[in-house]
């Protein structure tokens, strides 16, 4: 993390693939008296050049871009030893994708459900060096790694695409719209549909849909902190 002089604003990237979202969140920023929007990207490629040279105070990054996932950038920030705090805001529930987010290296996760004045809470946290994560995910995480959790961990099988798309299945979206929304090639969405089932130990495509949405229902259906 950069050392930040007192009065000075944190500075955050925003790396998001939708521009109205983007451009709702710098507005937002640069509202604030201690934080500024100094740069933003929507894909992993074009968010490691301008971090790796002039660093920032946090990254407030989504799961889900044009191109390579927002665990891509994670693993490529680590690979390259860009220390810089990523702060994951997402529509992605938090129960389902934080703890292989914390795992990567992220230092907070929250959704898109929640205000504006959460999510600041949470840009605050962690670029002045905290974790942020809601109660409920921190004990859910908490519960993974001692081993008490009593879901199956198959999807631990897969790898953070493959958990992606798998998720995006339990939504009910099908090839066609998942491939517009990974700006992936159809026959690439079929090719990793294949190699969840084949993780999975699935045979047809009903039985891949059911066990996604079997997997999503595990959520609670409360989203309150």
């Amino acid at each position: 993390m950069n050392e930040t002089s007192p009065g000075a604003k944190f500075r955050v990237f925003i790396v998001e693939d939708h521009l109205i979202f983007r451009e709702q969140l710098s507005q937002l920023i640069n509202q604030q008296t201690d934080m500024v929007a100094w740069g933003e990207a929507d894909n992993v490629a074009d968010s490691i050049a301008p971090l790796e040279r002039e660093g920032a105070d946090v990254v407030l990054l989504d799961i889900t871009l044009k191109g390579p996932s927002g665990f891509d950038l994670l693993k490529e920030l680590k690979t390259r030893r860009i220390e810089i705090p990523v702060l994951i805001l997402t529509m992605h529930d938090e129960l389902l994708y934080a703890e292989r987010a914390v795992r990567a290296g992220a230092r907070g996760y929250i959704t898109k459900n929640e205000s504006s004045a959460q999510v600041l809470t949470a840009i605050r946290q962690v670029a002045t060096g905290q974790v942020y994560l809601t109660k409920r995910t921190a004990s859910r995480i908490c519960e993974i790694l001692a081993g008490s959790a009593s879901e199956t961990r198959g999807v631990d099988k897969l790898t953070d695409r493959e958990l992606e798309i798998f998720g995006l299945i339990g939504e009910g979206r099908g090839t066609r719209e998942i491939s517009c929304r990974l700006h992936l090639g159809i026959s690439t969405v079929e090719t990793y549909r294949a190699r969840i089932k084949e993780k999975l130990n699935l045979d047809t495509a009903s039985q891949l849909t059911h066990e996604a949405i079997q997997w999503r229902n595990q959520v609670p259906a409360e989203n309150s902190a």
